[in-house]
């Protein structure tokens, strides 16, 4: 009993033995209080029941009640458990009883309430013992009180019940003691463990030793109390604090601690190693309150001293700053395939995490996509300029720099090796190259300097220079090294993009070789084009203006599928084709067919050495205007739809039949002929004009239609406005434009006969001939037109069929034409010294500049271009 865990274990006996009787008799007076009141309830409820029964009124008027009313009674009585249910008149005289012979007799209770329409309840002392019983009015439909009802049952028949729990409950109270017992056993033997069975003196002393070893850790404990006042400080505490020797019992904010450690001290908050200055010390602080579990108010601090730690967590926090840019290097360094971009990229990321100015200075080959020669004399252009601040003297952007041998940049350059200047104040080698520069330089702050050469592949591209200003600190070799990391990323996105300068500049080549340098001399149309390649990628967009004999034109426009060499390549050979196609001057719909079936082959040819570079396909319009009639014939094999300006400003897309994209295969093309009126503007473009990735190609229609509505303007203005509406910032695809004003031949320069089928009609027709041609002024072609002619109307006549017609057109040459009905072309032939025949064709092509055969829908035509001369 000595022990404190001794005197806990009496102590808890104790209080569960006195709650545990305390808890018994509560429940004896709550069961008899609930028995009194339940009786009570139980009469009520019976009383008014009965009071309330449909035919008690009548009964009590009839001149028997208690004949109706007795069985009705001790009927309701079995049922209800009530000892007795007593109906009376106003008078108190008793109508029914279960003992017979106290009928008609008074009844004992308090009657006056009732009668005054209130129900009565009351505690008697009866025969049958303690009982509740009520008195209830028994009124009739107008309210009229009538009679008396009364019930009664006796409160030993309710608390019987409750009485037979008893048992059950103090059993449940001895289960409840012998745990709480057990429980506090438990408690004790746990506490006497955890105090060794100690005596309070014992655990004084104890106190007294953790006092001991409280000041001797080498942890500050502070324990401030809820008023700010510091309660307890150990050795350790006064030391990293400097607390004055009286420093206990003092307001906190009064002992000259850092307004920042003061503050939390006093404030009690939680803390959880939060870094404070204290001095020239770093402390770790972590501070609880002690009124979590009831105890004082307060809080208690712990404090560690980490300065040292510092130290350490700043190199761990420099060696996550440089992983971080590196990484940042990483993703934002070469995210597009420009030179110049990739450059201005390193230098975005440098600054001002690292260098305060970036300068980024490539060999003027690289720019061009070429592999530079190592030289420290090799003249560099500066691509990018970051820095922290503006107006900074540095060489800008764009500059043309020959760094001089004893620079730091021409020295990286040319050994291929990184140069750290770390105070250019002293350093004499960089002012060889502008010594008023470099003094300006200096001037503004810049004190030191790295130069890195940009090596990719064996190859040296350039260098990078780090400039330091704001920072008072000189670049050391650590700084070498994550400058020479940066710049190993940078250099190999740098290299990628001048292989693709490279790449593009021959695809370009390639493509601009291929496609017309100049447009031919013609009569047909006013043409104006412009041809935009895309800025990343080549593709295989082209167009053609291709005269046609009898001073008709061919506009051709297309588009293959897909970018690069291989799709520029793929569309010279399709120009090439169309062409040859139309020397043999066929109409629109048979030339395309002829390229879908070159396309067609193409890409077989392609999958059968196993190419990636095959096509998918191309789109081609193709249209023939013909000047003499005004008319144009056009077919396409899944081009955009040509846009049709009418003189009067209406923009229209004529309904031409859509073909199939070229390498389908098998599917027909069809015609659709328009008449062009004069004034009008025929324009022709590739997809990459109306249609963006971020733009629908209905709007860029509705772009191209509101560009186009002017008529009046000519074809180069038109070209001119429709991109300036148009074009987008950055072009990713070819564009492509022809606009096309049609020309009409005059009445006077066209001239035609029907030739009768008869050899005799030649003679005649050549009088017509040498007639027209005297009124044009040409007398001096006179004789070789009618030789011309003779040889083409007498082949006519003998090998064809009619109708014959002869037609001269007088353009840049004299075109002579003589339509038949057969479709049998003629063939040159070389004839023998003896032949009679043989020789006319021969002479016709001796005669004319060029001469061919086209057909048409009725036969053929035979025509022949002579000079004018």
């Amino acid at each position: 009993m000595r022990s404190v865990s001794g005197q806990v274990f009496v102590l808890q006996v104790i209080i569960v033995l006195l709650l545990v009787l305390a808890a018994g008799a509560e429940l004896i007076l709550q069961a008899q209080h609930d028995s009194q009141r339940e009786a009570s309830n139980r009469s009520v409820a019976v009383a008014q029941t009965f009071a309330h029964s449909p035919g008690i009124v009548p009964a009590l008027q009839s001149p028997n009640p208690t004949a109706i009313l007795q069985p009705l009674t001790e009927a309701a009585r079995i049922d209800t458990g009530v000892d007795f249910i007593v109906v009376m008149n106003k008078q108190g005289i008793r109508y029914t009883h279960p003992i017979p012979n106290r009928i008609g007799k008074k009844f004992v209770g308090n009657i006056g309430p009732a009668l005054a329409g209130q129900t009565v309840t009351e505690t008697i002392n009866g025969t049958i013992g303690p009982l509740e019983q009520a008195v209830v009015p028994v009124t009739d439909q107008h309210g009229k009180i009538v009679g008396l009802v009364s019930a009664g049952i006796t409160i030993s028949k309710v608390s019987g019940a409750v009485n037979r729990q008893l048992p059950i409950l103090f059993s449940a109270a001895a289960v409840a003691l012998a745990l709480a017992t057990g429980g506090t056993a438990l408690v004790s033997r746990r506490l006497r463990r955890q105090t060794h069975g100690l005596e309070p003196a014992e655990m004084t002393r104890m106190y007294e030793h953790h006092d001991a070893v409280l000041h001797a850790v080498r942890e500050g404990v502070i324990i401030v109390d809820g008023n700010g006042r510091l309660m307890l400080a150990n050795d350790e505490a006064i030391r990293l604090l400097d607390l004055p020797p009286n420093a206990e019992g003092r307001q906190v904010g009064e002992l000259g601690i850092a307004p920042r450690m003061a503050e939390l001290l006093a404030s009690g908050r939680v803390a959880t190693d939060e870094m404070l200055q204290s001095g020239d010390r770093l402390l770790a602080v972590n501070n609880r309150p002690t009124d979590r579990n009831g105890g004082p108010p307060g809080s208690v601090a712990t404090l560690r001293d980490s300065t040292e730690l510092r130290l350490l967590s700043g190199r761990a926090e420099a060696a996550r700053k440089r992983l971080k840019l590196l990484y940042d290097a990483g993703v934002g360094i070469g995210t597009t395939l420009d030179i110049q971009r990739t450059a201005e990229e390193l230098a975005q990321v440098a600054v001002p995490r690292f260098a305060d100015f970036v300068t980024v200075d490539l060999a003027e080959p690289v720019l061009r996509g070429e592999e530079p020669e190592v030289d420290e004399s090799v003249q560099m252009v500066r691509a990018a300029l970051g820095g922290v601040r503006k107006g900074q003297p540095f060489y800008p952007v764009g500059t043309v720099i020959e760094f001089a041998r004893s620079t730091p940049q021409a020295r990286g350059f040319g050994r291929g090796s990184s140069v750290i200047e770390p105070d250019l104040r002293l350093a004499t080698g960089w002012k060889a190259q502008d010594a008023v520069r470099a003094r300006r330089l200096l001037d503004y702050g810049v004190h030191s300097l790295i130069t890195v050469p940009l090596n990719a592949r064996g190859v040296v591209l350039g260098v990078v220079s780090f400039w330091r200003s704001r920072d008072p600190n000189p670049f050391d070799e650590d700084d070498v090294s994550l400058a020479e990391e940066l710049v190993i990323r940078a250099a190999v996105s740098i290299d990628n993009a001048r292989r693709y300068t490279r790449e593009h500049k021959m695809a370009v080549t390639l493509q601009h070789s291929l496609l017309p340098r100049g447009l031919p001399e013609q009569s047909a149309v006013d043409v104006a084009y412009r041809y935009l390649p895309a800025q990343e990628g080549v593709g295989g967009d082209w167009f053609d203006v291709i005269p046609l004999p009898g001073t008709r034109v061919a506009l051709v426009v297309g588009d293959v599928v897909g970018h690069g060499l291989h799709a520029a390549a793929t569309m010279g050979r399709l120009r090439t084709a169309v062409h040859n196609f139309t020397t043999l001057d066929l109409p629109p719909d048979e030339l395309l067919n002829h390229l879908d079936e070159l396309v067609t082959r193409i890409d077989r040819d392609e999958a059968t050495r196993g190419g990636e570079g095959a096509i998918t396909g191309a789109t081609c319009l193709y249209a023939i205007y013909d000047p003499v009639s005004g008319y144009c014939t056009m077919s396409r094999a899944g081009h955009v739809l040509p846009a049709l300006v009418t003189p009067d400003g209406t923009v229209r897309f004529p309904d031409l039949p859509a073909g199939p994209p070229l390498g389908l295969g098998g599917l027909p093309f069809q015609t659709a002929e328009l008449r062009l009126e004069p004034g009008s503007q025929l324009v022709l473009y590739t997809d990459g004009l109306v249609d963006e990735r971020d733009r629908d190609i209905g709007v860029g229609l509705d772009l191209l239609t509101e560009a186009l509505a002017h008529a009046d303007r000519p074809a180069e203005e038109t070209c001119e406005a429709v991109l300036d509406a148009l074009l987008p910032a950055r072009q990713s695809d070819d564009i492509v434009l022809l606009v096309a004003r049609p020309q009409f031949l005059g009445a006077d320069q066209i001239a035609q006969w029907d030739v009768p089928f008869d050899p005799a009609a030649v003679a005649g027709v050549r009088a017509q001939v040498t007639e027209q041609l005297t009124r044009w002024g040409l007398v001096e072609a006179v004789f070789t037109t009618e030789l011309v002619l003779s040889e083409l109307i007498t082949n006519a006549i003998r090998y064809a069929t009619s109708p014959i017609k002869v037609r001269l057109i007088r353009d840049r040459t004299l075109i002579c034409e003589v339509s038949d009905a057969s479709s049998t072309s003629p063939h040159l032939r070389y004839a023998a010294t003896m032949d009679e025949g043989g020789r006319g064709l021969f002479l016709v092509a001796q005669l004319a500049e060029r001469w061919g055969t086209r057909y048409t829908s009725g036969g053929k035509v035979i025509w022949a271009e002579l000079p004018l001369t």
